[in-house]
């Protein structure tokens, strides 16, 4: 009698995320599979630049609080999960997951702009992998219904929407990572020419 072989483990890893091309599409892996989203429309970037600016001049008159970047950083959560965030804040205790290259680990914040193309996956796929990476908070900001919803962990650990703001109602988009950060909801969605 032989005992069964493991099936060999077909997933991707970072050594072939690294020779996807440079193609200016947003390629990712997400449990060894590789996913693919085109360049984002005028509108996202819109969103992803306000959310930036807003954060960038709150961390001026905050330095210790951490760092925000835009898209394209590469963020490896494992050696079969790397994802390229529409924005993300790494806070001041988590220094040590900053490398030249990219960032390795959970950031504290992750914000997706939703897109018809990636709107399931952001949604889902990549809700759960955040959730078991450890990532303190994720916003879901979506253009076509001028909402962000807000998920943040449970007293049990898991990422659970906690608010959900609409440019409609009004309202402030805020967070405990960042003390005293404060981002009027209808300017984040105020129409542009």
């Amino acid at each position: 009698m032989h005992a069964a072989t493991p099936a060999a483990d077909t997933r991707l890893t970072y050594d072939d995320f690294l020779l996807f091309p440079e193609d200016g599409k947003r390629h990712e892996l997400i449990d060894g599979v590789h996913y693919v989203a085109p360049s984002p429309r005028l509108r996202h970037q819109d969103l992803v630049g306000r959310l930036y600016v807003a954060i960038a001049a709150y961390l001026v008159e905050h330095p210790m609080a951490g760092r925000v970047f835009l898209s394209p950083v590469d963020v490896v959560m494992s050696l079969h999960d790397i994802v390229v965030p529409d924005l993300i804040f790494v806070a001041g205790d988590q220094a040590a997951i900053l490398t030249e290259k990219n960032i390795q680990g959970a950031p504290a914040l992750v914000v997706e702009v939703l897109s018809k193309s990636t709107r399931k996956r952001d949604a889902q796929i990549k809700r759960r992998l955040f959730d078991q990476a450890g990532v303190r908070e994720y916003w879901l900001v979506d253009p076509e219904l001028d909402t962000v919803q807000v998920f943040r962990p449970t007293a049990e650990g898991r990422l659970t929407r906690v608010e959900e703001l609409t440019a409609e109602d009004g309202g402030t988009l805020a967070t405990p990572l960042l003390t005293g950060f404060a981002a009027d909801i209808r300017t984040l969605f105020r129409p542009t020419l």
